[in-house]
């Protein structure tokens, strides 16, 4: 008897074991193959018994792999005769089981086939488990089954299992190919004398190839003249038993079409030792793509993704260059009057074509050396070169004003919108870039204070607008001590099934006397602020005990995600504020996500950057927000411990009509899948984008789409819908 079997039959679970032995071969339920189909046949005629099974026996059935001279269905394991061989763990003989008491009522002895004589071996895997067996039958009794036979026996059971064996090696084999041809990795094998032994269907379809054109050519088909000898250079060392630091590493080279045009690739390297020497291989990718898309998304630095105007980056730079020259400019500030009622009615899509409309008609109505650039939401500016005089300047950009007299038309919507400007002229009310647009700022604000739709010039006196951020600053220390400061929660959901993920705390005002006031229209005085600390702080606190309480009610718990000031991301207690909120509530690191902006991080501040280093190593989420919008992100992908990437809803909102936008978002999300981030898509408002979204690859979204941002109250029901199986929330 087997003693290694015997001993795996003592340990543990042994019958789930053995089930899990025979589920690792992947041959239940399989239909016969000429493999086993030619063993039974050899065993019947050595036997001389005119039946020959190879039987697989399962939980409650014993199925047949293989039949020969009988046609049976899967029979239940309480008919099974080879139950009692794998039982027995050795060649079992049944002289005559008419005569066994076990066997004497079993229904194929005393009906059709009338089975009498039996022998069987166990079909035993390399762990010692018995899943099957090799038997022989004969419908007439036997007493001459001797020990020569049961050795025979026994062997051809082992050829079973080593059929069994390299069945499932080819599998796997097979599922190696099948999964190298369908990846878009190029795969390469190259030998120890540099020759190609293997290439995948990518490979092919890169380099331009047919296999039989790259298989026993040396490698240096690929590799273009000029990298040869560092090649054979490498690959000699590698061969005299040196090492190389490509090994492990990806690196992106150039490598050489057939019809000799070049191509970059970003390539990974990997070495082994078998019996023929040494072996390498190589996995390639086309990166063609992403240089294009870091080219567009550096060529995005000094534009706006909207409009196509220029940025806020690129109009600086513009304005201090004109200083620098020549002294003198004018700029203009331009806010649209009406515009927020137009988002807050009819959604961000058409908000968005309203600001594209706008960006065409601005230039229209300004002299072809006007730079206009939009700032960020409705905030357009104008440059003006030369050295004009208040009156000039005054009546250029009056023709603003007057072009916002008719109306823009945009998805049959008409809408009659107004402009208010600030203006402010070099050197006269600034000698630098920060001072001249500081100036039209303090202009923009006395002709907003003043009721808007009209156009004012800075004046001295204008700074003592500052007061009024200061009144403004005033009141919301009063509101944070008053708990007037709230926090509305909107939903992010998978975009696969429209489960919430998690949730987006974000600040409101519930002022006593102007009602429940939003960000845009406080923020401003309080980043400004001192206030800023503990109001952040505040935030933080809030979204933790809101978690917290969401769950001790049985809710599913969910990430809460909030947005840092650059104070708190500047201050050296950000690790310990983090902590003690998360400490104080109970929650785990990962309840909890950190959302930061590209301005906080360019502030290049490396305790900062160590304290969000930090907090990631916990286990806190860090998302950067926006992304795509601002000149840095390239650079702040590869400094910030990112664990999360949030596409500006800029992308999302034309992506389904404008190919542009929908090849950004694709590349987008491509570099943030090869970064391993999670990616969240901002702005969602109709199914189709969701859609295109989903075929991209993006995991989950927040916009419209799946509501508002609501109170806790609110959010609390949607959890609790999603809690109880309800699918997902869609608002339309």
């Amino acid at each position: 008897m087997n003693t290694h079997t015997a001993e795996a039959d003592t340990d543990g679970d042994t019958e789930g074991n053995r089930l899990q032995a025979l589920a690792n071969l992947w041959i239940s339920g399989t239909p016969p193959e000429p493999r086993f189909d030619t063993i039974v046949q050899l065993a019947a005629e050595l036997f001389h018994t005119p039946m020959a099974f190879v039987t697989l026996v399962e939980k409650d059935m014993q199925g047949f792999k293989a039949m020969h001279g009988a046609d049976f269905p899967d029979i239940p394991r309480c008919m099974s005769v080879c139950t009692h061989t794998i039982e027995s763990g050795d060649v079992l003989v049944i002289d005559d089981m008419l005569g066994d008491p076990r066997f004497a009522g079993n229904p194929l002895v005393t009906g059709a086939p009338f089975l009498r004589f039996y022998a069987g071996t166990p079909l035993t895997t390399d762990e010692g488990f018995r899943i099957g067996a090799l038997c022989i039958l004969d419908t007439v009794p036997r007493h001459d089954f001797g020990d020569e036979q049961r050795k025979t026996l026994e062997r051809l059971g082992a050829l079973v299992m080593e059929q069994m064996r390299l069945r499932r090696t080819e599998i796997i084999r097979s599922t190696v190919m099948n999964f190298s041809d369908a990846t878009e990795l190029a795969f390469f094998a190259i030998a120890a004398n540099g020759r190609i032994e293997f290439v995948n269907r990518a490979a092919l379809t890169l380099f331009g190839y047919q296999q039989d054109e790259m298989i026993g050519q040396l490698i240096d088909i690929i590799i273009p003249d000029r990298f040869r000898g560092a090649h054979h250079a490498g690959l000699a060392r590698v061969l005299a038993g040196g090492t190389t630091r490509l090994i492990g590493k990806t690196v992106e080279v150039v490598a050489r079409k057939r019809d000799q045009t070049e191509v970059p690739i970003e390539i990974s390297l990997s070495i082994w030792n078998d019996e023929r020497g040494v072996g390498m291989g190589a996995v390639i990718r086309d990166i063609t793509e992403r240089r294009e898309r870091d080219a567009r998304l550096l060529r995005m630095a000094n534009q706006d993704t909207l409009t196509g105007l220029s940025n806020r980056h690129r109009f600086e730079n513009l304005l201090q260059e004109e200083l620098s020259e020549n002294k003198t400019a004018t700029v203009a500030l331009i806010d649209l009057d009406g515009f927020k009622d137009v988002n807050d009615s009819l959604g961000h899509a058409v908000g968005d074509a309203l600001l594209q409309a706008v960006a065409v008609r601005l230039p229209s109505v300004l002299s072809a050396d006007v730079t206009v650039a939009r700032f960020g939401g409705d905030e357009f500016a104008i440059l003006l070169p030369g050295n004009l005089q208040p009156d000039e300047a005054m009546t250029a950009i009056g023709a603003v004003l007057s072009g916002f007299e008719a109306p823009f038309d945009v998805g049959g919507h008409v809408f009659q919108l107004a402009a208010t400007i600030g203006v402010a002229l070099a050197p006269l009310h600034g000698t630098d870039a920060e001072e001249l647009l500081a100036s039209a700022d303090f202009a923009l604000y006395r002709a907003k204070k003043a009721g808007g739709s009209k156009m004012l010039m800075f004046e001295p006196d204008m700074r003592n607008d500052s007061l009024a951020r200061r009144a403004t600053q005033d009141e919301l220390l009063r509101a944070l001590k008053n708990s007037e400061l709230v926090l509305y929660y909107q939903p992010q959901v998978s975009l696969d099934d429209g489960h919430i993920l998690g949730v987006e705390a974000l600040i409101r005002w519930q002022h006593p006397q102007h009602g429940l006031l939003y960000p845009g229209d406080f923020l401003p005085a309080l980043e400004s602020s001192a206030l800023a600390l503990p109001v952040g702080w505040w935030v933080l606190r809030e979204a933790c005990r809101q978690a917290a309480q969401w769950r001790a009610s049985g809710l599913p718990p969910i990430k809460v995600s909030v947005n840092l000031f650059a104070a708190q991301y500047r201050a050296s207690t950000l690790v310990q504020h983090v902590t003690s909120a998360l400490s104080d509530h109970n929650l785990p690191p990962s309840a909890l996500g950190l959302e930061v902006t590209e301005t906080i991080a360019l502030l290049n501040d490396d305790n900062a950057f160590e304290a969000v280093h930090h907090l990631r190593d916990l286990g806190v989420g860090i998302a950067f927000d926006d992304f795509g919008t601002g000149f840095a992100s390239l650079s702040s992908l590869q400094r910030f411990p990112l664990t999360t990437l949030k596409i500006d809803r800029a992308f999302i909102s034309e992506m389904t009509e404008n190919p542009h936008d929908a090849a950004i978002t694709r590349a987008m999300l491509m570099m943030s899948n090869e970064l391993g981030l999670e990616t969240i898509a901002e702005g969602i408002e109709t199914e189709e984008q969701e859609i295109s979204l989903r075929r991209l690859g993006c995991q989950a979204g927040q916009g419209y789409r799946y509501g508002k941002a609501l109170p806790p109250e609110q959010t609390a029901v949607l959890l609790a819908r999603g809690f109880a199986g309800q699918i997902p929330i869609r608002m339309h």
